[in-house]
């Protein structure tokens, strides 16, 4: 009888105990159709190791392999890491703390994998809001990302570690797979790229969602703010042409800022849609010169 793959799915965690015990929750029934067996490891990035209990509770009545670690330099390229020298199998996945998967999720994803031929795939990562969020975050469609249809072949661009599943091959050598430098994110495209380059190949699969839980939060305006701030440092670092990308970001500063009079007269929607966009652009620029706009690596919202 041949040898089932086996599948790891790493997860990184800070703060979250409810909504990393809801994902485990989750994760407990995944279909498999007799294809795969799956294990989950677990890194706390938080040195105070607030996961902990949430896991061993969790692992002592759940019927798949739970492993739990702590990376307590807070960076998430080395919790990352970390999860990776602790993974066990043929293939890993990557799903976020915040995400729930349907239960096809794994099995739909191994089978893209392999339908597709590629090293890896990824897919879909939709808004799940805890309440009934303003109206106004519904139309700028501020928590909306790019869609695919299944089998597109991704740039590195288009990629991300909060919904994938590649093959083990790829992590060789060093151990040094995500850089530390992105320690506050970016590491997950940053590494997608340099696999591309080296010929590697990832596709998309459409047939696999998993749902973002935001919460009331996050959606609050001085939150997407910070955020776009720190979107805009990670962009910057990960620039391979950085000198042409900041010109593009002043004149985007100009003209954003300039017309948002303008974009007031259109409806709130818009205003924040194009405040959000010029705050992105104005991280990139402030990270440039230095300026520590957000002091935070992460916010947990």
């Amino acid at each position: 009888m041949a040898r089932k793959h086996q599948i790891c799915v790493l997860i990184c965690t800070f703060k979250r105990p409810e909504l990393l015990k809801n994902l485990l929750s989750k994760l407990e029934g995944q279909e498999t159709e007799g294809l795969f067996e799956y294990s989950v490891v677990i890194v706390d990035n938080d040195r105070s190791e607030s996961a902990r209990d949430t896991v061993e509770s969790y692992a002592r009545q759940s019927k798949i392999s739970i492993s739990y670690y702590v990376e307590p330099e807070q960076n998430i390229a080395l919790a990352r890491n970390m999860a990776l020298i602790n993974a066990k199998g043929d293939f890993v996945a990557f799903i976020d703390d915040d995400e729930v998967p349907i239960k096809s999720w794994l099995l739909n994803l191994y089978k893209a994998l392999h339908y597709f031929a590629s090293d890896g795939v990824l897919g879909p990562v939709l808004p799940w809001f805890a309440k009934e969020p303003p109206k106004w975050i519904v139309k700028a469609r501020l928590f909306d990302r790019p869609i695919h249809p299944s089998g597109y072949v991704l740039g590195w661009k288009n990629t991300r570690t909060g919904n994938a599943l590649v093959t083990k091959k790829l992590f060789k050598g060093d151990r040094k797979w995500f850089n530390r430098d992105f320690g506050s994110g970016g590491e997950d495209r940053d590494f997608f790229r340099r696999k591309i380059d080296e010929g590697n190949r990832f596709v998309w699969c459409n047939e696999a969602p998993v749902f973002e839980v935001v919460p009331p939060e996050r959606w609050k305006r001085k939150v997407l703010l910070k955020r776009a701030l720190i979107r805009g440092r990670v962009a910057i670092n990960s620039r391979v042409s950085r000198p042409r990308n900041l010109l593009i970001s002043m004149f985007a500063i100009v003209v954003y800022s300039g017309c948002l009079p303008l974009f007031i007269a259109l409806g709130h929607h818009v205003f924040m849609k194009f405040l959000i966009k010029d705050f992105d652009h104005i991280g990139k620029v402030m990270a440039f010169l230095g300026i520590e706009a957000v002091k935070e690596r992460y916010i947990t919202h």
